[in-house]
């Protein structure tokens, strides 16, 4: 199954959900980033995230999602804009933890005391961040408390995974439920979060090939609500050889001059995709000279 977004609303109840598949652009970022299960989860679970509130936004804005704790994962980041692309990356990639009763330790791998910010580019002036203390060190929770502080929206939310022996990512996907502004009826999210709670895990669905419709109509038997949006959803980075080539020439001419001493060459990795991006002896030298010359 293709990753994609569903977004509904059920004007009666006053609420609207998004639900999403996730696995293909997780699977991605877990090769690139090279993760151990854990560190997969836990990357997995933000991308997903920053999805969901990717599509909350209008056109051309993004948001970015960042956990961080005392951890040995110490911090896992995603972006997400509002066309359904996603980048991550996860500082410790190679951290990995034993199971507790049969799950990854979410909250020891991130750190049971930390910050979950929130910043979004919403083409103003300045961005909008939001920062709190983590709640739970589940990333579900933590989700449903910056909304419920932040942006003062009942939400429920749900983010999950399903590993095979291995320890590879099999499927991965989200959903989240929101009152309507202005139409929300107290204690509809509540009613639907004890729903959640009585059917299997999103990602289990997901893993026996159910649909983000038939998860849907599984969340929302017997009440009216209408599809209206199927949204493809990605991993995608907008570095670039150019780019990096810019970032490089920060570093100052100094600096590229000892490069050149030193190692004859330069390598950069995005940290977001983990793209390599190689400059050879020719190229900083060109570079050194713009850098000299103010050219």
């Amino acid at each position: 199954m293709a990753d994609y977004l569903v977004r509904m609303t059920a004007k009666e109840a006053g609420v609207r959900a998004l639900v999403c598949v996730t696995t293909e652009l997780v699977q991605e970022a877990a090769q690139r980033h090279e993760t151990s299960p854990a560190a997969a989860v836990a990357l997995g679970r933000t991308l997903t995230g920053a999805v969901l509130l990717g599509a909350l936004l209008k056109v051309k804005q993004r948001v970015a999602l960042k956990y961080e704790g005392g951890g040995p994962l110490q911090k896992v980041l995603a972006e997400a804009d509002s066309y359904g692309r996603v980048r991550g990356y996860v500082t410790a990639p190679d951290v990995d933890l034993p199971l507790v009763n049969g799950q990854y330790d979410l909250e020891s791998a991130i750190g049971r005391a930390g910050l979950l910010t929130v910043v979004k580019d919403l083409r103003l002036k300045e961005m909008v961040e939001s920062v709190i203390p983590l709640a739970a060190s589940d990333f579900n929770l933590d989700l449903q408390v910056y909304f419920d502080q932040s942006e003062q929206i009942a939400t429920a939310v749900q983010l999950g995974e399903v590993l095979d022996e291995k320890g590879q990512i099999m499927a991965a996907g989200g959903l989240l439920i929101q009152e309507l502004p202005a139409q929300g009826r107290a204690g509809t999210v509540a009613i639907l979060q004890e729903r959640l709670q009585e059917l299997p895990p999103i990602a289990d669905l997901l893993a026996e090939g159910q649909t983000p419709e038939e998860v849907l109509a599984l969340v929302f038997a017997g009440m009216e609500y209408e599809v209206w949006e199927q949204r493809p959803l990605r991993f995608a980075c907008d570095c670039s050889w150019e780019r990096t080539r810019q970032a490089l020439a920060l570093l100052g001419a100094e600096e590229i001059a000892h490069l050149l001493e030193t190692e004859g060459e330069a390598v950069v990795h995005c940290h977001y995709c983990h793209e390599a991006y190689y400059f050879n002896q020719f190229e900083l030298e060109v570079l050194l000279t713009e850098l000299s010359t103010g050219s």
